[in-house]
């Protein structure tokens, strides 16, 4: 594999991960602060405008990060991947240039009118301002994953017969993809998950070492723990029906996450390497326990005879891919227990009595990032060769040596790891410092 290849790979993949730590996170607070500010408006109670400020504190800096790692994404597509702009440039132009023009100003516009708007605004307007920002940061992630959907699954184009270029043929189509309609509801969902998790992890600390104000940490504890079991049961029900698109649309990548080599009927499923339980994956595959499910042997032959090359060609790394769906399951599950005795925990007012639950929430805290990583990885690793599914192969895609070298895209690499990594601390310190202080009473009247 060529070593410019390989390097872009690693380049794109080290960005996309650190981007993707902020952005689940910034569209399930957004929703949550929103939430808070509206039983402010309700209800009067100072409380929740205090909450409402505090919380939001931790969103405008994980909101900062996210702004800061999305910025290079855009660039690499010129820089290493131009072979892949080229293909599919008139394509993946149009809904990143409605992303920019339309929600990320409008969400950035609004953060601004919410940050220095309290008061400035009537409480209403307010609301309505931060209402705004959860929706331009969930409009922004629906056009961008609009783009990532038709690389998942290519709708409404047409390939120029002189150039080979993918071109715009039906826009509609492109919105209406259906692996778009699959995949924003399982981001936004995991977004409600970390989200929720994240305030249950500082609620947790707080009362756990004794705060001086408990009923702000409880009652911060109890909507968190309704939000992120709301969550959590949502993700896995979305991504069992997004898993079952994906077992018809993109066949090998469910294989790959099942390390399936052999076609099957009924299928096993691999609980881990060596274990299995009969029929269950044909039912999660089809809802029906004796259905065949492909595996990987079958699939690759299948490609090869369609497009050329030998089978192993086609094959996705299968232990990135079996151990990454894994991860997702394991934690997902863990987190729906967790989540379902934070609810218990939080409307029995038995805070003090399982003192070793709330360690366990703290350490929780951190889960729901692994866990979107994992899936991310999924999504896109499983798909391999092919950069836009079944038109474009990702050895294609890249820019070519005599243009931007190995050793350009190394620096870089290099550059970039260390950059990201540095902001990265610095983004977790000033959260942490934050999430972990007291709750000002001044909060109430105070400006950001």
């Amino acid at each position: 594999m060529p070593m410019n290849l390989v390097l872009a790979r690693w380049q794109f993949a080290i960005v996309t991960i650190y981007h993707f730590f902020n952005v689940p996170f910034t569209l399930g607070l957004t929703i949550f602060v929103a939430i808070l500010e509206t039983q402010y408006v309700r209800t009067g109670d100072e409380k929740f405008k205090r909450m409402v400020k505090f919380w939001g504190k931790v969103l405008l800096i994980n909101f900062a990060m996210g702004i800061v790692t999305g910025i290079v994404q855009e660039f690499q597509f010129g820089m290493n991947w131009s072979e892949y702009s080229r293909f599919m440039g008139d394509i993946f132009g149009a809904p990143l240039a409605i992303e920019a023009l339309l929600a990320f100003y409008m969400e950035s516009v609004f953060v601004g009118l919410w940050i220095f708007g309290w008061d400035k605004l009537s409480p209403k307007v307010h609301l309505a301002v931060m209402w705004l920002v959860a929706i331009g940061s969930n409009i922004s992630a629906i056009w961008i994953l609009a783009a990532n959907s038709f690389m998942q699954n290519p709708v409404g184009y047409k390939l120029d017969p002189e150039t080979g270029r993918a071109l715009m043929a039906n826009f509609p189509a492109l919105v209406k993809n259906p692996n778009l309609w699959y995949q924003f509801p399982h981001v936004l969902t995991a977004g409600i998950t970390t989200a929720g998790f994240v305030v249950l992890a500082f609620s947790a600390w707080h009362l756990r070492k004794g705060t001086k104000d408990k009923d702000f940490f409880q009652t911060s504890f109890k909507w968190a723990a309704v939000y992120a079991l709301i969550g959590i049961a949502l993700v896995g029900t979305i991504g069992h029906f997004q898993g079952q698109f994906l077992v018809r649309h993109q066949p090998m990548k469910m294989a790959a996450a099942e390390a399936l080599w052999e076609t099957e009927q009924p299928a096993s499923f691999s609980v881990v390497t060596g274990v299995k339980i009969p029929g269950v994956l044909s039912f999660l595959s089809y809802n029906n326990f004796t259905a065949e499910v492909k595996g990987l042997n079958d699939l690759s032959a299948d490609m090869a005879a369609k497009y050329g090359g030998a089978p192993d060609d086609y094959i996705p790394p299968v232990s990135l891919n079996y151990w990454s769906f894994r991860t997702m399951v394991y934690i997902g599950t863990f987190l729906g227990l967790v989540a379902l005795f934070a609810v218990f925990l939080a409307f029995t007012d038995k805070f003090t009595k399982y003192g070793w639950f709330l360690t366990i929430l703290i350490v929780s805290g951190f889960l729901p990032f692994l866990l979107n990583s994992a899936g991310w990885v999924l999504a896109e690793t499983g798909r391999w060769p092919w950069i836009v599914y079944e038109l474009l192969k990702v050895a294609d895609g890249v820019t070519p040596a005599d243009t931007v070298s190995a050793g350009t895209v190394s620096f870089t690499l290099i550059a970039f790891t260390l950059l990201y990594t540095a902001v990265t601390i610095v983004a977790a310190y000033l959260i942490f410092k934050f999430g972990k202080s007291e709750p000002d009473a001044s909060l109430a009247e105070a400006t950001y």
